[in-house]
């Protein structure tokens, strides 16, 4: 098994397109947790963790995004594996990290 971790941030047309929603849902088909949140800058930012296969999977969908989404560009900062996640989470302001 080879678990990491990966930090994004996408850039975009990525808010208000339902990306939070699909992206917890690609994440927990593909078994990835952590979460994901919009930025007060525009920008999508997500933590995800699990299997390095699952975990490229659901960067390689953040790409593209859903169907009503413009992904400009996803920046992918690799940091250590931390096992901290039980689920994947769509957070809103009330509960961030």
């Amino acid at each position: 098994m080879n678990k990491v971790r990966a930090r994004i941030i996408v850039e975009g047309l990525v808010q208000g397109v339902y990306y939070r929603a699909n992206t917890t849902e690609v994440s927990k088909k593909h078994g990835v947790c952590g979460w994901v949140k919009n930025n007060p800058d525009g920008t999508v930012e997500a933590v995800l963790e699990g299997e390095k296969e699952d975990v490229e999977l659901v960067i390689s969908w953040c790409r593209v995004g859903p169907m009503r989404a413009r992904v400009d560009s996803v920046d992918v900062k690799w940091e250590e594996f931390r096992d901290e996640f039980d689920d994947f989470t769509a957070l809103t302001r009330h509960n961030s990290y």
